[in-house]
């Protein structure tokens, strides 16, 4: 089966987005290829005729960081799928899918063929699930340049051996078992990394020098913030999640200062992750219980400078598992909900809509479906109450959707549901 078309409304949707900023492209599932599809086909046009030269990610920092340096030319990968190569923790089919790859493969094309002195776009994780990673990419970052410091940083974070490897165990332990934390050690070593970046920024011989030091930085802040938000993880409420979505924001905020610093002018950046944390949380009912978002956090700091355009399906069919680090399995997606945007956009008639949330009043629910999909609790699992108009600047619909192909296509995947009369695809 072909991929389908691109969005009609393209040109409209490019003609708002590239005054912007932040452009915040979201999707209403982790596995449906017709999100991905758009968002990358919006993405490029972008890059190529609207000055933006970074996309940030729903995704780990040092998975991001290997393809980053691919698509600036400086990886030795051969081709995208090496390149995705470390982004192997579940759900791995997120970000290593043939969209994606694509993508990859387009930009650092466009990377290669730029005019001279023109800036590399580039490729970034905003996410915090790596915490051990980070730890010894720290180590290793100034084991190269200051051995001393390098020990300083090994004993600091030789805090977490006798947790093991799994961060939940660290979690679980500190939040609820009472074992003493590791905070003061990830946020002394944060604090020496970043004075030694401030000073490496101020005389630095290199841009490269510069982008080393605030990789490592970054590196640093990610498990000061890890910490954090594994040992908030079992005291219930939403303090987890807006550890993780705040942590989000500054990566954010930390990169665009960091490429505006390097570039010498302003960084306009493309964000791709779900709904639920790139529309504005002050929109759903979820605020009333305090949960914040990564794009009300960019709304309140950029305003005007911001477009947040989420997608939302009505059936078809989605990648995604029946339970946490479970196999991606190809599933069929239920119609959406009486009462729900999605069955209010169905009721329109079109394959697909761009529309301006104004058109949108009110308070309907809206589905969301992430790495697990159960439709057994269909409402209590994926729904929640939004006002659209005040949560996304506009809205693309994709009536019927398909599930998204991972690099490495398993037979659950390959056998699994499909819609009525659509033929299975080709291995």
């Amino acid at each position: 089966m072909e991929a389908p078309a691109a969005l009609e409304h393209l040109d409209e949707l490019f003609e708002r987005a590239a005054g912007a900023r932040y452009v915040l492209l979201g999707e209403a599932t982790h596995g449906s290829d017709e999100f991905y599809r758009e968002r990358a086909a919006l993405t490029r046009r972008l890059i190529a005729q609207a000055g933006f030269t970074a996309v940030a990610i729903e995704g780990d920092w040092p998975a991001a960081h290997r393809v980053n340096r691919w698509v600036r030319g400086t990886g030795g990968d051969a081709a995208a799928e090496q390149a995705l190569g470390d982004f192997r923790r579940f759900p791995a089919w997120m970000w290593r899918n043939e969209p994606v790859a694509e993508f990859l493969s387009w930009l650092r094309a466009h990377n290669a063929e730029r005019p001279p002195h023109a800036t590399a776009a580039g490729f970034y994780g905003l996410d915090l699930y790596s915490p051990r990673t980070s730890m010894e990419a720290v180590v290793a970052h100034l084991r190269e340049l200051d051995p001393a410091a390098a020990q300083r940083a090994r004993e600091r974070y030789a805090c977490f051996d006798h947790f093991g490897r799994d961060p939940t165990v660290y979690g679980l332990q500190t939040g609820i078992a009472g074992a003493e934390s590791c905070e003061r050690q990830v946020v002394e070593q944060l604090v020496e990394l970043r004075d030694r970046a401030a000073g490496i920024a101020a005389g630095a011989a290199t841009a490269g020098d510069d982008d080393a030091a605030f990789y490592a930085e970054q590196n640093a802040r990610l498990v000061v913030n890890a910490e954090r938000y594994y040992r908030a993880m079992f005291g219930g409420g939403i303090e987890s999640w807006n550890v993780r979505d705040s942590h989000m924001a500054e990566t954010l905020d930390e990169l665009v200062a960091h490429l505006e610093r390097r570039n010498r002018g302003p960084a306009k950046v493309v964000v791709w992750a779900h709904n639920t944390h790139l529309g504005d949380a002050r929109a759903t009912e979820t605020h009333r219980e305090g949960e914040l978002s990564l794009g009300q956090l960019v709304r309140e700091r950029a305003g005007a400078q911001t477009l947040i355009v989420g997608f939302t399906t009505y059936a078809g069919t989605v990648t995604a598992a029946s339970e946490w680090g479970g196999e991606a399995e190809r599933r069929r997606v239920r119609p959406a909900l009486p009462g729900s945007w999605e069955e209010l956009l169905h009721r329109q008639g079109a394959a697909r809509l761009l529309l301006d949330t104004a058109e949108l009043p009110g308070e309907r629910l809206q589905r969301a479906i992430g790495a697990i999909y159960s439709p057994q609790t269909e409402r209590v699992s994926h729904y929640l109450r939004a006002r659209i108009a005040e949560q996304f600047d506009a809205v693309v619909h994709i009536d019927e959707t398909r599930a998204l192909r991972p690099l490495e296509v398993t037979s659950a995947w390959e056998s699994g549901e499909l819609p009525a009369g659509e033929p299975p695809t080709a291995p």
